[in-house]
C-alpha cells in the first residue's frame, strides 16, 4: 500500500510527487500521456520556446536601432519547431529523473478510481489494482471547443493549442478565435514571423481578466504590428477556411489558411471514476477547501482539475499544500498573490486586483502608474518600446495589485507577489533597495508617486 497515489503527472502531480518522495512517503504516480502534463508538452514550455525564437528573429530584423547591422536575416520554421521538440524532450527527461531521485513509482496508463474503503483507496490501471492511503487527483484541463456550425466539417483547417504546436509548415494566414492569453501568445509568434493574423474576440477587449488599460495598450501595439482585431464579435459559423462572425448586428467574414480555436480550457473530470467514490464537483471542477481537500476523506485535488486558477505555478503550489498537510506541516492555499503572465513581445505581467475587480469587490483603492521609459535600463534595451507600471493600493496603503506591460515584466513581477502576500505597505516597500540600473526599479519609482 502506498502512502500517496497521484493521478496526473503535470505541474501539480509531479511537484507533489517530488515533495512527498523527498519526505520519505511512498508515492505512486499515474500518467496516461507524457510526464509534465499539458504545461510541459503542449503549453507553457513549447509556446515559450517558439516565442523566444520569434523574439530573436524580430530583434535581428531591427538590430539597426542599436547600431548593429545584419544581412539576409531569415528563419527556418522546421528548425524552430525541431528546437521546441528538443527542449520539451529534455525537460520531460528531467522530470522523469526527479521522480527516480525521489523514489516515486511512475506507471504509464489510464488510472480509474474503483472504490474507497475505510483502509484505502483502490485504483485500477492496465488491468492491475493498486491501493493507497491518500489520493491526489491532478488530471488537469483540456481545450474547450465550443459548438460552432461547420466546425466539424472543417477538418484539419481548425486547430487547438495541441495541433498548432505540431504544424510542419508556417501558415500564410491564421484566424484566431479567442483573444485570451493562449490566443495572444500564438498571435504574437505568428505575427513576428510574418503570418497574416486575425483575432476574433467576443468580449470588448482582449485578455479579458487583465487590467483593461494594459490590455488596450497591448492590442494597440499589435495593431500597429499588423494584427487585425475584431472585438465584440461572436463567431457563428465556420465554412471551410472562412470564419463568419456577428459584429454590430452585421455578419462579417475573414479567411485563414488555418483557424485556431482558443476560447479557454475546462477541467478534465470525466472518465476516471470520480463518481465511484462520490467526489463533489463545483463550477465544472472538483470542489476543494483551502487545504485542497475534497468532500471525500483522504482524497485531494490540485491544479486545473479544480477549475479555479488554471496556471502551472498555481498547480505546483497547490500540490505542495497537499503534501505539507500530509506530512504534519499545516498549510493553506491563498490566491491573492498568484501572478499571471502573457509572453507576448512586449510581455504583460500582473498580480492581485485590477481596477475592475477592485470596484466589483467594493475595495477603495488608489492608482499609481508610470511609463517604463522612466527606467534607464528599459530605455537602453528597448529602443522606442512602450511600457507601463501600474500599482493599486488600498486605504491602508497596502499593495493590492500590480500590472506591468514591457520587457522583462515576467521576471520582475515576483517581487510584487511577495509584497501582496505579506501585505506590505508602501512605506515598507520603499525601504527595499533595488539594484541599479534595472527595469525592476520602475516599481519603486511608481510607488513613490
Amino acid at each position: 500500500m502506498f502512502d500517496l497515489i497521484i493521478i496526473g503527472g503535470g505541474p501539480a502531480g509531479y511537484v507533489a510527487a517530488e515533495r512527498a518522495g523527498h519526505k520519505d512517503l511512498s508515492v505512486l504516480l499515474f500518467e496516461k500521456n507524457m510526464m509534465g502534463g499539458v504545461c510541459l508538452n503542449e503549453g507553457c514550455i513549447p509556446t515559450k520556446t517558439l516565442l523566444y525564437s520569434a523574439k530573436t528573429y524580430e530583434n535581428a530584423l531591427h538590430a539597426d536601432k542599436y547600431g548593429v547591422f545584419a544581412e539576409n536575416v531569415h528563419f527556418d520554421f522546421e528548425k524552430i519547431v525541431a528546437r521546441k521538440n528538443k527542449i520539451v524532450r529534455k525537460l520531460v527527461a528531467g522530470v522523469n529523473s526527479k521522480m527516480q531521485q525521489n523514489n516515486v513509482t511512475v506507471i504509464k496508463g489510464e488510472a480509474i478510481i474503483e472504490k474507497r474503503t475505510a483502509e484505502s483507496i483502490e485504483i485500477q490501471c492496465n488491468n492491475e489494482k493498486y491501493f493507497g492511503k491518500n489520493l491526489l487527483i491532478c488530471t488537469g484541463s483540456q481545450a474547450f471547443v465550443p459548438q460552432i456550425e461547420g466546425l466539424n466539417e472543417a477538418g484539419d483547417t481548425v486547430l487547438t493549442n495541441r495541433e498548432i504546436l505540431n504544424l510542419k509548415q508556417q501558415p500564410q494566414s491564421l484566424v484566431i478565435i479567442g483573444g485570451g492569453v493562449i490566443g495572444m501568445e500564438f498571435a504574437s509568434f505568428y505575427n513576428s514571423i510574418g503570418t497574416e493574423v486575425t483575432v476574433i474576440e467576443m468580449l470588448p477587449e482582449i485578455l479579458g481578466n487583465n487590467d483593461s488599460e494594459i490590455s488596450a495598450m497591448l492590442r494597440d501595439i499589435y495593431s500597429k504590428k499588423g494584427i487585425n482585431f475584431h472585438l465584440n464579435a461572436k463567431v457563428v459559423r465556420i465554412d471551410g477556411n472562412k470564419v463568419l462572425f456577428e459584429k454590430a448586428d452585421a455578419i462579417e467574414c475573414v479567411e485563414g489558411e488555418k483557424i485556431l480555436i482558443s476560447v479557454g480550457r475546462r477541467a478534465a473530470t470525466d472518465g476516471f471514476g470520480l463518481e465511484n467514490i462520490g467526489v463533489e464537483l463545483f463550477k465544472g471542477g472538483i470542489k476543494v477547501d483551502e487545504k485542497m481537500r475534497t468532500n471525500v476523506e483522504n482524497v485531494f485535488a490540485a491544479g486545473d482539475v479544480t477549475g479555479f486558477s488554471l496556471l502551472a505555478h498555481t498547480a505546483s503550489r497547490e500540490g505542495e499544500v497537499v503534501v505539507n498537510n500530509l506530512t504534519g506541516k499545516e498549510d493553506f492555499m491563498h490566491y491573492e498573490a498568484i501572478p499571471s503572465v502573457v509572453y507576448t513581445n512586449p510581455e504583460v505581467a500582473a498580480v492581485g486586483q485590477t481596477e475592475e475587480t477592485a470596484k466589483e469587490n467594493g475595495i477603495e483603492y488608489e492608482v499609481k502608474k508610470l511609463p517604463l521609459a522612466y527606467s534607464g535600463r528599459f530605455v537602453a534595451e528597448n529602443e522606442g518600446g512602450a511600457g507601463l507600471c501600474k500599482v493599486l493600493t488600498n486605504k491602508r496603503g497596502e499593495i493590492i495589485g500590480v500590472h506591468i506591460i514591457g520587457n522583462p515584466a515576467s521576471e520582475i513581477i515576483f517581487g510584487t507577489c511577495m509584497a501582496i502576500e505579506q501585505k506590505l505597505t508602501l512605506s515598507q516597500w520603499q525601504k527595499v533597495v533595488f539594484p541599479h540600473p534595472t527595469v525592476a526599479e520602475i516599481i519603486k519609482e511608481t510607488i513613490f508617486l
